[in-house]
């Protein structure tokens, strides 16, 4: 796609950017063809992304000037629409310092002006087939559905400090799994019935699940959670797959115990890499949400992986983050405009 030569900066002003910069078309710098020229590796280029509220010409020329105050150097911009439901979007080329991935830095620089950043170590396309694996439990669903059950049976507090201690990453997986699943024994399933039937979806879920499957994605949670719940989203949806834990059970109760094959950290990424091999997913197709430490090596696997309300251990160590708002802003990662 052709560049056109990028407004003077002086130039930018309080009006949304959409109303400034034509959708969809790439701007060049002023300085982009002496960059170019100067000798820095072409794979020190990367695209930096800021959303999540109406970008104006203001904010873009701030995010800029932060921008160069930690010595990164834009050479093109542009202004996009990721949905008709969400503000428009801005996409920055930008040569890095050598060696450099300064994610805290973009994220900090997006946070003091309201929106979020991140840096893109690809740009996936939302018109190409791909393969979505998500964590359930504060990812798709707002809540964490032991601690619930535990709250149901008057055991929340020893259970959810065990869940925090995992989450964090202080304790096995499987080790506290167990711990916390021992503490359900006798509940009965009458009990938790209400839970499954009326899970709360995380904002924007169900929107982005529809627009991924309308353009031919694969869709799958694979969760440390367990399969009776996981079972209940799948047609809500309209999910390919859900890999959970499976509670036993006895004469409709709990016995507190799990049975089968645990799905820890190590098996949502043979989840993952499993599906992308069935499917023959294109490279850079495969991505992954999470929110906890357990989700590291599946996101670590995929292709891009987002941190969705994450822990800060999770947003550090994530491609990208979703920290706040819509779950439906995942498509501004997927629909930068190829340069």
């Amino acid at each position: 796609m052709p560049m056109l030569n990028m407004p003077s900066l002086d130039q930018l002003d309080v009006r949304p950017v959409e109303n400034q910069l034509t959708l969809s078309k790439w701007y060049e710098f002023e300085n982009a063809q002496s960059v170019k020229e100067g000798g820095l590796a072409e794979d020190s280029a990367h695209c930096i992304v800021l959303f999540g509220t109406t970008i104006t010409g203001s904010i873009l020329l701030e995010f800029l000037n932060a921008l160069a105050l930690v010595n990164i150097v834009p050479t093109q911009v542009c202004a996009y629409q990721a949905h008709e439901d969400l503000p428009a979007g801005v996409a920055i080329m930008a040569y890095f310092p050598s060696g450099e991935w300064p994610k805290s830095d973009i994220r900090q620089a997006a946070g003091k002006l309201g929106c979020q950043g991140a840096i893109l170590p690809i740009l996936p396309q939302l018109n190409t087939p791909g393969l979505l694996v998500m964590d359930m439990d504060s990812t798709v669903i707002e809540i964490e559905c032991i601690d619930e059950i535990a709250r149901l049976a008057d055991v929340y507090d020893e259970v959810a400090s065990v869940t925090a201690e995992a989450m964090a990453g202080k304790l096995a997986f499987n080790e506290s799994l167990h711990k916390r699943v021992a503490k359900l024994q006798g509940i009965e399933l009458s009990l938790i019935s209400p839970l499954k039937e009326d899970l709360p979806l995380m904002l924007g879920i169900k929107q982005l699940c529809e627009v991924l499957k309308a353009h031919q994605w694969r869709l799958a949670i694979a969760s440390g959670g367990f399969t009776w719940f996981a079972e209940a989203l799948q047609s809500r949806l309209d999910l390919d797959h859900v890999y959970a834990n499976t509670l036993e059970i006895d004469g409709q109760r709990l016995t507190g115990r799990v049975i089968g094959e645990i799905v820890d950290a190590e098996k949502k990424a043979e989840v993952l890499n499993a599906l992308r091999e069935r499917y023959e997913v294109s490279p850079g197709q495969t991505l992954a949400i999470g929110d906890g430490a357990n989700d590291l090596v599946m996101m670590a696997a995929a292709d891009l992986g987002v941190a969705i309300h994450g822990k800060p251990k999770v947003v550090e160590q994530a491609d990208a983050a979703i920290s706040e708002g819509s779950l439906l802003q995942f498509l501004y990662f997927l629909t930068v405009p190829l340069p």
